[in-house]
């Protein structure tokens, strides 16, 4: 009997296929190895093919979309709601197959090779940034030990490094040592400064990101993440529901027709959901014109900080959202 849906489960070695063809029926279970998963579906005709969006899913879509097949992502969280009882591979593979084919399930666009090298590039940035941030914690808590103090942050560890070489009490295994930690983070200074330097270039190379670049909270880092993100902004149907995404709305549990709203649902991309918060943050900050907004004046005055900043960032993806699917430029609002 032909197949019509498959269900893939994908894994490190091995892979489960759960074939179904047009009336609903199985034809076919079966678990194949790494190297025998291409030569599988060369042998099919062309047929919807569901995964879950997760590791090395974009990677087999785009094989399997070279073959003829459709491919369709789903994440991994809408698919729970349609497995049965326990969990294995198999049970798995059929849950994709059903949720493949409901019409109201989300899918996640495939991405091209090109998106997934740009988002590489915040990964690599991001993963380096938190490495600086444990040497620095390494540096000043082991020179605590020995009664070197200084104010917190990485621009002062040049001032532990001085007082270092003046107290001559210290051991001279420690200070071997911390020199080498200080070594190994100046070398991921630089690295993160050529991970900035090649952003920015992606950057001023892609006009989507310039025109998001011009939102009061949103630099290149910001905008390049979003660009490479979020190829097609239309998947979503409007700004809110873009916000919504990336977890910048209050958590609902709702019932009985009464509205019960908590924090944010932090349900979405935590990398840009962290970048937009920060860039409000900073917006509160440093922009005279943003504390001058009444709209931000009267958040001030009723609520903490934090929540105003996660508001403003949540205001700042719906503009987001409109620069790119309009494809218009940022216009500031007029205030009367």
């Amino acid at each position: 009997m032909e197949v019509t849906t498959i269900g893939l489960d994908l894994a490190k070695h091995v892979f489960q296929v759960h074939c179904m063809n047009a009336t609903g029926s199985v034809v076919l279970k079966r678990r194949l190895r790494r190297r025998e998963v291409i030569a599988f579906f060369a042998a099919l005709k062309p047929c919807l093919i569901g995964m879950e969006a997760c590791a090395t899913a974009h990677y087999w879509a785009r094989e399997l979309r070279a073959l003829g097949h459709e491919v369709r992502l789903m994440p991994a969280q809408y698919v729970k709601a349609y497995l049965r009882r326990g969990k294995n591979d198999a049970a798995d593979a059929a849950a994709i197959c059903e949720a493949v084919t409901r019409p109201s399930m989300r899918f996640v666009p495939v991405k091209s090779e090109a998106q997934q090298a740009a988002l590489m590039l915040h990964r690599v940035r991001d993963l380096l940034v938190r490495q600086r941030t444990q040497l620095v914690n390494a540096i000043r808590a082991h020179l605590a030990e020995f009664g070197i103090i200084e104010a917190r942050g990485p621009w002062n560890v040049g001032r532990l490094l001085v007082e270092l070489e003046q107290d001559s009490a210290v051991p001279e295994l420690v200070r071997e040592l911390v020199h080498l930690l200080a070594e190994q983070l100046q070398e991921v200074e630089r690295r993160i400064a050529d991970v900035d330097a090649r952003i920015l270039a992606q950057h001023k190379a892609d006009p989507v990101s310039r025109r998001l670049a011009a939102i009061p909270g949103i630099g290149p880092l910001v905008a390049t993440a979003i660009a490479a993100t979020v190829p097609d902004p239309l998947a979503f149907q409007s700004g809110r529901e873009f916000a919504a995404w990336l977890g910048l709305v209050p958590r609902q549990h709702s019932t009985g027709g009464k509205p019960r709203l908590g924090r944010t649902s932090r349900q979405g991309d935590a990398y840009i959901r962290r970048l937009l918060v920060i860039g409000a943050q900073s917006v509160l900050y440093c922009s005279k014109a943003a504390r001058a907004n009444p709209w931000i004046q009267g958040l001030l005055a009723k609520r903490p900080r934090m929540v105003v900043a996660v508001a403003l960032a949540n205001k700042t993806a719906r503009i987001a959202w409109a620069v790119m699917a309009h494809g218009e430029a940022y216009k500031a609002a007029v205030t009367a």
